[in-house]
């Protein structure tokens, strides 16, 4: 009996042995010859992802490490769009037209009782000042042998050029940011890295065009600022909306404008919220535009402005039916700008420009009392009150 017991237990080895070897994928020579055979499976890869602490159960490999160093600079991928959107066109309409008197000093803009007299250029009833600044209200225009010529809200006739104005707009908010943006002043091309001379993308961002901004580097000296994944560009082509819902120091009330001279931007915040954003043109050195803390004291649909700051008057302007003027330091205002070609520099004699679309939002939203604060946040503007005369367009 225990041999027969020893030849069983001999019999069902062999058979498991023989079982084994008709099933296992490694074959004579030690090889896997099976490609769904998996020794040891592991861990599984976790789905794409921001990891910031341990992940049991899986491994954070591919994609996931570059968006877990993205969350870990307070990126959240996939990148969140900005909910913002342009004023109603019909903003930029005006009641009248707007003409360039195309003379420059020392001579003189004539002025004529009719529109024969203005083409022939005889008996002129009135001068406008020389000046390289001069623009006129018209209601109507004739072109006579080539030349255009207006019949201006004074009643009088005279030669110049209907213009045109700049037709950018700024952003109204139904929601707020959720990161920073801004607009492209200048043409340029982002970088793959922040980095002088890293590789180029296209295609060339145009001016006024908007952009997200998630993050900030500085490099070598200059300030990058990325605007999508590995697009980066350098912040002398931007200006940034920098977002503050709290109220300026001595601001009482939940409404007012603020005034970046630095970015060149204006916001406007209702209930403490951002509603809307755009781009300025403040005092050029040095007509600065003051900052400080203001308020609204006068609103005026359209107002002639004219000066000059020189001895010799030679940076006169002469500038007719300026639109949405808001009064907010003695002669400084906020208004629409018909003679800027661009915005985002300084450019004024003190006013803050703005488009003429920008500016009639503004207008319309603005009450008299409302708060303006100005401020620069690079310091670089003189805040001296001994420093500023009453200010001008």
């Amino acid at each position: 009996m225990t041999s027969l017991r020893i030849i069983k237990k001999f019999t069902i080895l062999f058979l498991a042995c023989s079982i084994l070897a008709i099933t296992s994928p490694v074959d004579a020579a030690g090889a896997v010859n099976d490609p769904s055979y998996e020794p040891y499976a592991g861990e599984d890869v976790c789905l794409p992802g921001a990891y910031l602490t341990n992940t049991p159960g899986c491994l954070a490999y591919g994609p996931s490490i570059y968006i877990s160093s993205l969350a870990q600079e307070g990126i959240t991928y996939p990148l969140l769009p900005l909910t913002a959107f342009q004023p109603d066109a019909a903003l930029f309409d005006l009641n009248y037209g707007i003409a360039r008197v195309n003379v420059f000093p020392p001579e003189r803009a004539p002025l004529f009782a009719s529109l024969e007299d203005a083409v022939s250029g005889s008996n002129p009833v009135n001068y406008l000042r020389p000046s390289d600044l001069l623009y006129v209200a018209y209601s109507s225009q004739v072109d006579v042998n080539g030349g255009h010529y207006v019949l201006t809200a004074s009643g009088g006739w005279m030669r110049a050029s209907p213009a045109t104005y700049s037709g950018f707009q700024g952003l109204v908010l139904n929601q707020q940011p959720q990161t920073s943006f801004g607009w492209i002043v200048e043409p340029t091309r982002a970088k793959v890295t922040p980095d002088y001379y890293a590789a180029e993308l296209e295609p060339t961002l145009p001016p006024n065009s908007v952009v997200q901004i998630y993050a900030l580097k500085q490099v070598d000296g200059l300030t990058y600022y990325m605007i999508g994944l590995n697009r980066w560009v350098e912040r002398r082509y931007i200006r940034q909306l920098e977002y503050n819902p709290a109220p300026p120091a001595g601001v009482d009330t939940d409404r007012w404008i603020e005034i970046n001279l630095y970015e060149q931007t204006l916001s406007v915040y209702d209930h403490n919220q951002l509603v809307f954003a755009t781009l300025i043109a403040s005092g050029l050195d040095p007509y600065f535009t003051r900052p400080g803390l203001f308020q609204i004291q006068e609103k005026k649909d359209s107002e002639t402005m004219s000066g000059g700051f020189e001895a010799d008057l030679s940076d006169y302007y002469y500038l007719e039916d300026v639109p949405w003027t808001m009064y907010y330091d003695q002669e400084r205002a906020i208004h629409g700008a018909y003679w800027r070609a661009m915005l985002g520099y300084p450019q004024s004699h003190g006013c803050v420009n703005m488009s003429v679309s920008d500016a009639h939002w503004v207008y319309d939203w603005a009450k008299v009392g409302d708060w303006v604060y100005v401020w620069d946040p690079s310091g670089q503007t003189p805040t001296d009150p001994s420093l500023y005369t009453p200010g001008g367009a």
